[in-house]
């Protein structure tokens, strides 16, 4: 590839893990790796539990059903970019602390939503995404920060991508023991206490982060540090399709106020991007930062993770529904995600100082669609250790390929003082296409499912979802291998170019 389109590291001014002791290293990366966690564990809690949850509000509406976790999703993909900035402009520590704070006391609210409605347990699941939106980007800063480039970072952000699957099996399980054997609430009540339990740790061990570049702090000042424009527009956008393409399979894109909602966002995106290129002095993008690379990668990030989304939703229901397993059976049957979890973020580490970024992702990409074939295929009354145990060997890697490899290459693109907009970005791309993904496939099921009044068509709406998935991670795996096949050609033709150079001296 030229030289022009290889990402190379900005170099910090001074390793801050240097001056750590070996006890506050370790108990730093673990704090920061909690952000994922608490961050994942929200996935898992819901999964295991929708069917138990739901029984407790009167609601098996599979549309409804699905924003208990399309809402979360929804909430920490449109507010990551905005907090990310924030962190920039306000010390990572802060915000990483603040976002525990906020999902203790939200997770609190989703706990006693019990003695209310379906409708405040809904709000409070999307209000914890506000507190995921705080955690995620300026966890991956404070990595970003703290480590120089190099292989000990490369190992660090392995670690912290490792901790997703983990912590998405750990919370599906922990819900399925509270549900199955106590009261679900605990699961909530749980999560605000080792929340708060974490805030409290990060105040002893995260160092705080200042840099070299001051803001007018007056009132309007702050306003344009933060984008405010530009981050309204783009959250109004983002919230009106998605709220769309969710709200869609539940009352039917027949209804005028879904396409008046889709319209809507669409011209606040298009503004947005007005906004960023044109109006904006301080843009929420820092597109000047971005290269052919880092623009493919989020791409491929956005169909493989989109496609991941109808991967894990569907097999659990189907798991529940069809086989008939309880929550706690289908989170014992999950937990191979978590050891392939850990080799596939380890394996990650290593190839990334030895392989370009684009055959990372035909790798990653390949195994989110293996995956999700292996699942659509798969017979009802198939055993386990067949095509499914299989696919939960295979999707771990697609997940722990893509994100560290994505991570990484943003913050080592940019300078230390944009990292919370660098984190911002992969993990906005990856829970906003979790969302908007199962809006999509919500969509295609009620339309092939016949009215979903037999099991049979039950089934076969859930096969179209699947074959949705299929679609999303071929698409992402045709983009990687065009793009890698062409990186490569770039690379011998400057090669070539350098070679006759020295040639004519």
């Amino acid at each position: 590839m030229g030289e022009d389109n290889i990402i190379k590291p900005v170099q910090s001014a001074q390793s801050i893990a240097a001056t750590f002791s070996p006890i506050r290293e370790v108990l730093f990366v673990a704090v920061v790796c909690m952000g994922q966690f608490m961050t994942q564990t929200n996935v898992g809690v819901c999964l295991s539990a929708l069917d138990i949850v739901g029984d407790s509000f009167g609601i098996d509406e599979p549309g409804i059903l699905s924003w208990f976790m399309a809402g979360y999703s929804l909430t920490v993909g449109t507010f990551i970019l905005v907090f990310g900035r924030c962190g920039d402009l306000f010390g990572y520590r802060r915000m990483f602390i603040i976002g525990f704070i906020w999902l203790a006391l939200w997770s609190l609210v989703a706990g006693l939503s019990v003695y209310s409605s379906y409708v405040l347990f809904i709000f409070a699941r999307v209000l914890q995404g506000i507190g995921a939106a705080m955690l995620l980007p300026n966890a991956l800063a404070l990595l970003g920060a703290t480590y120089q480039p190099g292989k000990r970072k490369n190992m660090i952000f392995a670690v912290f991508g490792a901790t997703a699957p983990n912590s998405a099996l750990l919370g599906a399980v922990f819900s399925a023991l509270f549900s199955q054997l106590a009261w679900w609430p605990w699961t909530y009540w749980t999560q605000a206490i080792v929340s708060l339990a974490c805030a409290a740790l990060g105040v002893l061990v995260v160092p705080s982060i200042h840099h070299d570049a001051p803001f007018d702090r007056s009132f309007v000042g702050l306003l344009k540090a933060l984008d405010v424009l530009g981050g309204a527009c783009g959250i109004a956008g983002l919230i009106f399709i998605n709220i769309a393409w969710n709200q869609a399979p539940i009352v039917g894109w027949r209804e005028p106020y879904v396409y008046v909602l889709l319209i809507i966002g669409i011209m606040f995106i298009a503004a947005f991007i007005y906004v960023e290129f044109n109006v904006a002095e301080h843009p929420l993008i820092p597109f000047h930062a971005f290269s052919r690379d880092v623009s493919f990668v989020l791409g491929c990030v956005a169909c493989g993770w989109g496609s991941f989304g109808i991967w894990i939703y569907y097999f659990w229901r189907f798991e529940e529904l069809f086989r008939q397993t309880s929550p706690l059976l289908t989170s014992a049957q999950f937990f191979p995600v978590a050891p392939v979890g850990i080799i596939a973020c380890v394996v990650t580490g290593w190839l990334m100082g030895r392989m370009r970024p684009g055959w990372i992702m035909v790798l990653s990409m390949s195994a989110f669609t293996l995956g999700n074939v292996l699942m659509a295929i798969a017979p009802v009354h198939q055993t386990y250790w067949a095509l499914t145990f299989v696919a939960l060997l295979v999707i771990p890697w697609g997940m722990d390929m893509s994100f560290p490899a994505a991570t990484l290459m943003l913050s080592n693109a940019v300078e230390r003082k944009h990292q919370g907009v660098a984190a911002s970005l992969v993990t906005t791309i990856v829970n906003y296409s979790l969302s908007l993904s199962l809006g999509l496939a919500g969509t295609v099921e009620v339309h092939v499912n016949n009215g979903g009044h037999t099991p049979s068509d039950v089934l076969k709406g859930y096969r179209g979802a699947l074959y949705l998935a299929i679609g999303l991670a071929g698409l992402g795996m045709s983009l990687s291998a065009i793009y890698a096949f062409k990186g490569h050609l770039d690379e011998r033709q400057a090669r070539k170019t350098k070679a006759r150079s020295f040639g004519s001296v």
